[in-house]
């Protein structure tokens, strides 16, 4: 089996590393309902959207290898570091697959990561970094496109039937507590804004709350309260569904290293 690598602790690297991983994860989940979805076209459009995030992940893990100039490409980035070595927040790794949860919990997370990646990209593509900016400026035209998908199927599943209703109810319930992880600041996100790299996450929050919030009133949905509860994904420290994720991703590329089709 390929052993693993090891990166150093440059914050421009684990900044680029907390977007590429955001996208890279939340693209496994959204491709877990390929074969799946409610509709044959929902089906199409949530493999599609995994394919935009995949894309995402790819340019800016690719970036992160040149930065950290380890020799590492953006498969060896994706496939063979350790857990505690993903910078994802806990939000996206949550199980919610056709397999254990629904398609009104999908949505919700996919309306909240889309709206949170739109903001980002918005700002980075103001950023200092000329790659990070190009990235920027092709992604988040993407990400409108999701945020706008979502939210259709939020609001359609929130003013719908009982059961569809109950779902989103539930839905917001379980994932409220992992959304101030996103906006928690730390040193990675000062170093980043002092080198022109990209905005401090928390200064995201305001706009996101208030596109969450417009969102909401629209379904029919009540925000929840804030919690003293933080989740540490972005610190590495992750929820128990990560590391059954990661087997499932990283054997083909551990079991036989350099493979190529």
């Amino acid at each position: 089996m390929q052993a693993s690598i090891e990166l150093d602790d440059r914050p421009a690297l684990h900044y680029l590393l907390r977007i590429g991983d955001t996208c890279l994860i939340h693209a496994q989940r959204l491709a877990e309902w390929c074969g799946h979805a409610p509709i044959l076209e929902e089906d199409i459009a949530l493999s599609n959207m995994a394919l935009d995030l995949l894309g995402q992940a790819r340019a800016v893990l690719a970036h992160a290898g040149a930065v950290e100039g380890g020799g590492h490409d953006e498969d060896q980035l994706a496939f063979l570091r350790d857990e505690r070595d993903y910078r994802n927040p806990s939000l996206v790794e949550l199980p919610g697959g056709p397999r254990d949860g629904d398609f009104a919990h999908t949505m919700l997370r996919c309306a909240m990561v889309a709206t949170l990646l739109k903001l980002l990209w918005e700002r980075l593509a103001d950023s200092g970094d000329a790659e990070l900016a190009a990235i920027a400026g092709k992604a988040v035209k993407e990400a409108r496109y999701h945020e706008q998908h979502a939210g259709d199927w939020v609001v359609r599943l929130g003013l719908g039937t009982e059961e569809s209703r109950r779902r989103s109810v539930a839905a917001l319930a379980a994932l409220w507590p992992y959304v101030e992880e996103l906006f928690d600041d730390d040193a990675i996100d000062a170093a980043a804004e002092a080198q022109g790299l990209g905005p401090r996450w928390s200064s995201l929050r305001e706009a996101w709350m208030s596109r969450m919030q417009s969102l909401l009133d629209e379904a029919g949905l009540a925000m929840p309260q804030s919690t003293a509860f933080r989740s540490t994904g972005k610190r590495g420290v992750h929820t128990e569904h990560m590391g059954r994720m990661l087997a499932e991703m990283q054997h083909l590329q551990r079991a036989f290293p350099g493979g190529v089709w």
